[in-house]
């Protein structure tokens, strides 16, 4: 089985707050706030971040996630053929004509068919 970070991290919070409760109740008394306290500490610290860090980016939705993005010519476009998008293929309209194999660059998104147009980078 293999496990991400998240995961990661979320079996060691529940380590150490398995220890912190074994700690109240099993350290003589100064010792068993202080390893609570700590462990209870680590605990919120641990929240905070992980709110902090899922909040970090606006999520992107919808079409305009596709404008700008590179995609690759998999039926010829002379101007209406199919392109290869993050693993979907999408009908894409070339006014430049595009061949198969050829990267092309997302302009617009119109319904379901993409406009694109020859990447100068490739």
């Amino acid at each position: 089985m293999v496990f991400g970070r998240a995961d990661l991290l979320g079996r060691v919070n529940v380590i150490i707050l398995i220890l912190g409760l074994l700690a109240l109740f099993l350290l003589p008394h100064p010792w068993n706030a202080v390893a609570f306290a700590a462990a209870f500490g680590w605990e919120i610290a641990t929240s905070l971040f992980l709110l902090w860090y899922s909040q970090r980016g606006r999520t992107q939705v919808g079409s305009e996630t596709l404008l700008g993005q590179s995609a690759l010519v998999i039926t010829a476009c002379f101007p209406t053929g199919q392109v290869k998008l993050g693993g979907e293929t999408w009908i894409a309209r070339c006014e430049a004509g595009a061949t198969v194999g050829q990267e092309v660059r997302v302009r617009a998104v119109n319904g379901l068919t993409l406009t694109v147009e020859l990447d100068e980078a490739s």
